[in-house]
This record gives C-alpha cells, sequence and structure tokens, in this order.
C-alpha cells in the first residue's frame, strides 16, 4: 500500500493510503449515502467524471462478484473510503474490492476521515479534487487543479455510450406475454443502468438499445412502439444533438426519460436545468408522487435538476423530493410522455418505483 494525497479546490487536503490503482485523477467529489451497492456504484456511468464518497464506514466486505455490473466498465475517477475490507465473505464473491480497482486502472483510498469530506460538501458543496499516489505536492496538485475544467458545460456522455446499436435480452423475461404483445423499445443509451433494460425485459418489452448520436430516421427503422432516454453523467445543456435528437421524436411515440433523459427530455420541451448545490447520490431519498400523495423512498444519482419555473404549462409536475422541494417527476398534459429524475430500476438502492416501467408498458400497449 502507498501513500495517496487528496486535495480539494478549497485547498484543503487529505493524506490517504491507497488500496487500488496507482496514478492520478481529477473531478467532481460527491458523497454516496447508500450502505451496500459499491459494485452497482462503482459501474454506474452517471459517475463519469466524479470522485466518489462512501458515508458507510466499512466498503467491501462482501466482495466483487461477476452479476451485480451495471455496465461494461467502472466509470468514475475514484473511491474514497473509511475503510477498505480485505477479507470479504459471500459466496458469489470472486475477488476483493481492492484487486478489482487495480485491475481496472481505478483509484481507491482508505484512512480519510469521510464524515468530515462529507460533511464539508454538505456545507460547501460539491467541489473538484485532484487524488494521486504519484504526485503527494500539495502546491503542484494545486495547480493541476486549478487548471481542470467542471462539470458544466462538458459533454460527458460520449465516453460512456455504446459504440453500435445492440438488442438487449437478460432478464427474468415475462412469459405470459405473446410475442405479438411484446411492444419495442428503443433506448438511447446516454450512460444506461443494465437494471433499467433488465427492468424492460421483466415487463415484456422487445430492447433495442442504440449509441446517443444515433439519427432519428434509424432508430424509427427498428418500429418502435417507445422510447426511453437514459440516465447518464454530467451537464444535460452540453448534450446538444440529444436534445435535438429528442424534440424530433416528440408527438410520434410515447416518451419515459430517467435521470439524464428526464433532463434531456425538459430541455426539449422548452425547460431549463441547473447545477444543484451537492447533488443526490444514494438509497434513501424521498420523493412524493403528487398524484396520489404517496411517499416513495428512491434511488438517486444526478448533481442537475429541471427549474419548475421554466416549464411550460402543457407540464405538469408529478414528484417533488421532500428535502429540497426539487422537481422529480413530470408529465406532458396531451401527450404519452412523462419521465423521473430519479432512479426506478433501483440498483442499488429500494424498489419503491419499480411500477414506472409498468406504467410506461401499459401505455405502449395502449
Amino acid at each position: 500500500m502507498s501513500k495517496a494525497l487528496l486535495i480539494l479546490e478549497d485547498g484543503s487536503h487529505f493524506f490517504a493510503t491507497s488500496f487500488g490503482a496507482e496514478g492520478e485523477s481529477i473531478g467532481e467529489l460527491v458523497f454516496n449515502t447508500s450502505m451496500t451497492g459499491y459494485q452497482e456504484i462503482l459501474s454506474d456511468p452517471s459517475y463519469e467524471g466524479q470522485m466518489v464518497i462512501m458515508t458507510y464506514p466499512l466498503i467491501g466486505n462482501y466482495g466483487i462478484n461477476l452479476e451485480d455490473f451495471e455496465s461494461r466498465a467502472p466509470f468514475l475517477e475514484g473511491l474514497i473510503v473509511r475503510e477498505h475490507c480485505t477479507l470479504p465473505s459471500n459466496w458469489r464473491s470472486r475477488q476483493t474490492l481492492g484487486a478489482y480497482l487495480k485491475e481496472k486502472g481505478i483509484l481507491g483510498v482508505e484512512g480519510l476521515d469521510t464524515r468530515a469530506l462529507t460533511q464539508k460538501i454538505r456545507n460547501r458543496g460539491a467541489m473538484q479534487a485532484v487524488l494521486s499516489t504519484v504526485d503527494l505536492d500539495p502546491e503542484s496538485l494545486c495547480r493541476k487543479l486549478a487548471a481542470s475544467p467542471g462539470l458544466v458545460g462538458q459533454d460527458l456522455v460520449q465516453r460512456v455510450t455504446c459504440s453500435e446499436p445492440y438488442d438487449w435480452r437478460e432478464g427474468p423475461e415475462d412469459r405470459t406475454a405473446r410475442s405479438a404483445d411484446r411492444p419495442r423499445v428503443v433506448v438511447y443509451d446516454f450512460g444506461v443502468k443494465r437494471n433499467i433494460l433488465r427492468s424492460l425485459v421483466r415487463f415484456g418489452c422487445q430492447v433495442q438499445v442504440v449509441p446517443a448520436r444515433f439519427p432519428v430516421q434509424e432508430a424509427l427503422a427498428y418500429k418502435p412502439d417507445g422510447l426511453l432516454l437514459s440516465n447518464g453523467p454530467g451537464d444535460p445543456e452540453a448534450v446538444d444533438y440529444a436534445i435535438r435528437t429528442t424534440a424530433e421524436f416528440i408527438g410520434r411515440m410515447p416518451i419515459f426519460g430517467i435521470c439524464l433523459g428526464h433532463q434531456i427530455l425538459s430541455l426539449a420541451l422548452g425547460g431549463k436545468t441547473y447545477k444543484l448545490k451537492f447533488g443526490h447520490h444514494g438509497g434513501n431519498q424521498p420523493v412524493m408522487d403528487l398524484r396520489t400523495q404517496t411517499v416513495q423512498i428512491t434511488a438517486h444519482n444526478h448533481g442537475f435538476a429541471v427549474d419548475a419555473a421554466s416549464l411550460e404549462s402543457e407540464i405538469v409536475i408529478t414528484h417533488v423530493n421532500l428535502n429540497d422541494r426539487t422537481v422529480e417527476g413530470m408529465r406532458h398534459r396531451r401527450l404519452p410522455i412523462f419521465s423521473v429524475q430519479y432512479h426506478p430500476e433501483a440498483a442499488p438502492g429500494p424498489h419503491d418505483a419499480h411500477q414506472m416501467f409498468k406504467e410506461f408498458v401499459e401505455v405502449l400497449r395502449k
């Protein structure tokens, strides 16, 4: 194990011990409140360009398995924990968390006061940070950090989207549905999590995944019954091509947006987005469904939000976050278009909102 140094944009620095790959990375520092699910968090493409602090103190105790990855690779810039478990215990475990990070070239450090780091972000907001095991000179790292761009204005989707279209078939298929009753859904991959695709299959859909820049006419050639705009990383306004593409689909078919897809859909409908102070990352965010006045505990991973005041009268807000009253869901009054800011597929997180996929499929079948 080697020494590591973490420096934040406010000048504060924290020495740590490395248990992952050697190297150096720069990214936005955020915290995740989930107690478990670190493997899904590591492989969530929405974390591209970010370093993640796990607030739960012991991480890695059930190792890494072959089944729980949410994408083809880990995309985050670094993982920061209070203590890393070197002796995992789980029948599915194939390697330790540290071994996995080394294999994938991801920095992982332990021994920091993660509570102090989290409180700093809660007070100051998400900050850019640099983490290094090869350069322990604070002045040198501060210069590198000052020269780095933030997330605002960066198109991070191109780093995580697929390169070619593909069919997705994995999942506990709905065997009660006849093939003629299986609606075809085209999923625009802005950094899609696999459990979104599994959930569509579970509710009886045929799923075609396409890259973020996929032309509208080529998508229509699949003869889709509906469109799903996936989650993904970064600033939605920077993904201008996706906004234009989405605008072309409006009025042609049902559309369901999740997380970044929700924000892109809002922009395509004429709304605006803004950056949150510290974002929502974790599996315990309370969201109220304004249609039923019921509360769901939901999984979140986003640093931007939709400006409620910017939405036109044709759009009705359906869900709000009970912590900060931000927009968590919307629906078009006339068209079969709706979206949510949170993650109904969870992975990790509670399954309170899984019925959103059922709602979407029911719309497609109608």
